[in-house]
């Protein structure tokens, strides 16, 4: 393992302009209380509480996903969503899910890989598993084969954990091009 590898922190800066939180309605106060973070009210949040009712709609569905208690292991619902923000090109995201996957799972040395070398890098055969599942999920999700899938099973996934992974990169594949329409990552200023 690398531990010495570190995955550079971006900031979002949005198109259009956030909603201000001193100017919200109640209606996108009560929206953005349903982040999980409880430190700030990014200006992503803030960009979707223009719509408020499809941000809580998407906000329960991304916290069903990523925070669900039991299932599959978080540290693997991160780098499935890593994985398919890598094939999306969701540089902010990719960012977001590798500082994630590495605080989980203590591994660098698979974020390291995949920035070294991409997801074609190689990896040990767990990981392979789900990176090649991810992978295939993300670019043309019908082109995800049996193997694939026994693959995993022969990692110990149950199906209902192989359900959360493919919840993990979908919720992605939808996440990363809304980002990309709405903004883009830029890097975070040295202070």
């Amino acid at each position: 393992m690398s531990a010495g590898f570190k995955v550079k922190a971006l900031e979002w800066a949005p198109y259009i302009e956030p909603v201000e939180v001193a100017n919200a309605t109640g209606e996108q106060l009560a929206a953005m209380q349903v982040t999980p973070s409880n430190t700030k009210v990014s200006p992503y949040v803030r960009t979707l509480a223009h719509d408020p009712e499809s941000y809580v709609a998407r906000t329960k569905l991304f916290n069903a996903i990523m925070y669900a208690n039991g299932g599959l292991d978080r540290a693997d619902r991160e780098l499935g969503a890593l994985t398919a923000s890598a094939v999306n090109r969701c540089v902010y995201c990719a960012s977001v899910h590798a500082r994630r996957y590495i605080e989980l799972s203590d591994r660098s040395d698979v974020v390291e890989e995949i920035y070294m070398h991409g997801l074609g890098g190689s990896f040990e055969p767990k990981i392979q598993a789900i990176v090649d599942f991810c992978r295939t999920l993300s670019e043309t999700p019908s082109r995800v084969t049996k193997e694939q899938v026994e693959a995993l099973r022969g990692h110990g996934f149950s199906k209902s954990e192989i359900i959360d992974l493919i919840h993990s990169a979908a919720i992605f594949g939808w996440a990363n091009r809304l980002m990309h329409v709405l903004g883009h990552s830029v890097p975070i200023e040295a202070k």
